[in-house]
């Protein structure tokens, strides 16, 4: 997504043309200056949306949005990023759906398991010869026993079973439910960074104008 910032007066590529070379360098690094300041503020901004629309586990989620200003290139004006290095985030700014097999873990309320994790417990289980599909009311589920081998496979899934039935323990040989298979996964837009960026660009253009000014000023 991009998005333009026009103003007039110091910004206008006619008279910015016209600049001797070491004005215009100075004029380019005071708005870069200016974008940093306003950049910062807009993260700030897509930070707070982000910690009240998802449920926040770790810092690192909020701190993985940032903004950036690229300015490498002396032919063309500093460009400000405001992205996160999470890739899937992306998808929740605009909705969309995630279509192919998808085996979605069958976790207590509220809890998560990482790709990585969840990988482990399905080979675990594959490895043991205890992962096997039912249907069930239209759905297709995978299901494995509890049994001693897979005990640690198992944990998280022996607890969301005591919390649908109520059971505070789970027999051996008891058949648990540990993931369900979906063709495609809906998501709706939960993070309107586009909303933000566009509320913030008159902060922005404030923040690179006063940029220029202070530059004007050390001038005269």
């Amino acid at each position: 997504m991009k998005l333009s910032l026009t103003t007039s007066g110091l910004l206008d590529p006619k008279r910015l043309d016209s600049w001797v070379p070491e004005k215009r360098r100075a004029i380019r690094k005071a708005v870069e200056a200016g974008m940093k300041s306003g950049g910062r503020e807009i993260a700030d901004q897509v930070r707070t949306q982000m910690g009240a629309r998802f449920k926040v586990r770790r810092p690192g989620f909020l701190r993985s949005l940032r903004s950036k200003v690229y300015a490498g290139s002396p032919a063309k004006f500093p460009a400000l990023m405001i992205g996160s290095r999470i890739s899937w985030l992306g998808i929740h700014t605009r909705g969309g759906s995630i279509s192919g097999k998808m085996l979605i873990p069958l976790l207590p309320e509220h809890q998560r398991i990482g790709p990585k994790a969840f990988r482990r417990v399905i080979t675990g289980l594959l490895r043991s010869g205890n992962a096997y599909f039912i249907q069930k009311n239209g759905k297709v589920i995978l299901m494995a026993e509890n049994i001693k081998e897979n005990t640690s496979e198992l944990r998280r899934f022996k607890r969301a079973e005591r919390g649908r039935t109520g059971a505070k323990s789970i027999k051996r040989g008891t058949e648990l439910p540990i993931a369900v298979l979906v063709p495609v996964v809906r998501l709706g837009k939960r993070l309107d960074l586009e909303g933000i960026v566009k509320a913030q660009l008159p902060r922005l253009a404030a923040a690179i104008e006063r940029s220029l000014s202070s530059l004007m000023s050390a001038r005269d």
